[in-house]
């Protein structure tokens, strides 16, 4: 009786079991960036990365002597700063994405065309290159009426050029085959993302790439990419029609703050409408495996000292406030944001690294808390994950971890 009642059982919730292990098998186990660098692409060029490192270690140097000057605790700025100096000079950014869309602009179709052509050489001239993104790709023009042919030809003439250009012929590099994305903007409805996958795997074979080599990201920026007018939550339903192309989905912080009629002084990371849409983004980004990205500031370290530090210190407390919210990536706009990204990022893991050391050591070992926590398997999931997110961007090296480092990446993963 009772084995046709477990069999019955089996059968029944079959479909839920199936859901459960594809959500588990997508959860990426490997890095994910700090952030993400938009850049104009009339401004792109193969050494951008180095000029912004460059420039960041120079704002450091002369506005940064005082350790207070961050907004941070002084002496977990003296910890990682040294860290950060070295993250500036070998991997300045981790992430980057050549920007046709509102930090471009609209120019003629003959300009927009020469940028995409000069992009996609200078992305296969990056490839490889010491010091390059750890991802990249582009951000196109919306599939909205007036902007989409523009999009589509602007996709079709950099990855044309990029492929053309490859140092090492027409094979993909692996670099491309698993980080190469492209920023869809403006996302509001199933149908627009469907159309632009078939646009994505469209261009692949055009240009001779193995299908799945582009990803997709959703960049949410309309109310209606997060509830439709029926009350509806839609961007879990953004995220699936996106398929296994979803790379993951971002806030546009202006964008929507200004769709919602919020006013400009008070268009932010931290308003409510913008804690809110993140909050459902987290949920549908987390079920699919991918990240849940958060916006930026317009509030630029320029100018004098003060000015500069001002605004240093605005930008460590917005990355802190979105780390603790597990939101692990936000976008950069200038050189200076890169020294505050970092410095936030690295305080924060550093400070989270001596506790998870100590919760998973008495976990693993299966003795007797000391701090009056007792943790389960699903905490012992998120330490770990703490400290390889921290490994991952350079925050401590591995000689800091005194614990198993596969371990804790096979810890790490959801159970199967």
């Amino acid at each position: 009786m009772l084995d046709d009642l477990l069999d019955q059982l089996d059968e029944r919730l079959a479909e839920t079991d199936e859901a459960l292990k594809t959500q588990h098998d997508r959860t990426p186990p490997g890095r994910q960036p700090v952030h993400t660098v938009y850049v104009p692409a009339d401004q792109f060029t193969a050494g951008l990365p180095a000029r912004w490192g460059a420039e960041a270690l120079a704002l450091l140097d002369a506005h940064g002597s005082d350790p207070d000057a961050f907004g941070l605790p002084a002496e977990a700025v003296r910890a990682a700063l040294p860290r950060v100096r070295i993250k500036l000079a070998a991997e300045p950014i981790e992430d980057l994405r050549i920007d046709f869309e509102d930090g471009y602009g609209y120019r003629s179709d003959a300009d927009e065309d020469a940028d995409a052509q000069k992009a996609g050489q200078a992305v296969a001239t990056l490839i490889g290159r010491e010091g390059a993104p750890f991802t990249l790709g582009l951000r196109v023009k919306s599939m909205e009426a007036r902007d989409r042919r523009r999009g589509v030809r602007t996709l079709d003439l950099v990855v044309g050029a990029l492929c053309q250009n490859l140092p090492d012929g027409p094979e993909v590099p692996p670099v491309l085959a698993n980080n190469f994305v492209v920023t869809l903007p403006k996302v509001s409805s199933v149908p627009q993302v469907q159309a632009f996958v078939d646009v994505v795997s469209t261009v692949e074979s055009a240009h001779h790439l193995t299908d799945g080599t582009i990803g997709i990201e959703l960049q949410i920026e309309l109310p209606s990419a997060i509830q439709g007018p029926d009350g509806v939550a839609t961007v879990a339903r953004l995220v699936a029609a996106a398929k296994d192309r979803c790379a993951g989905v971002h806030y546009g912080t202006y964008d929507y703050s200004a769709a919602l009629g919020v006013a400009a002084a008070f268009q932010t990371l931290e308003h409510p409408v913008a804690d809110h849409a993140k909050a459902v983004m987290l949920l549908a980004a987390v079920q699919a495996g991918v990240p849940a990205v958060d916006g930026s500031t317009n509030v630029m370290p320029t100018g004098t000292t003060d000015e500069v530090r001002n605004a240093w210190q605005n930008h460590a407390r917005l990355v802190r406030r979105s780390l603790e919210r597990a939101y692990y990536q936000g976008w950069d706009m200038h050189p200076g944001h890169l020294v505050t990204r970092y410095l936030a990022t690295y305080v924060f893991f550093r400070d989270a690294l001596p506790p998870a050391v100590t919760r998973l050591t008495t976990y693993l070992g299966r003795t007797s808390s000391q701090s009056g926590v007792v943790d389960e398997p699903a905490t012992a999931r998120a330490l770990s994950a703490v400290i390889l997110r921290g490994l991952d961007c350079g925050a401590f090296p591995e000689d800091e971890v005194p614990l198993d480092v596969p371990a804790l990446r096979q810890l790490s993963r959801p159970r199967s």
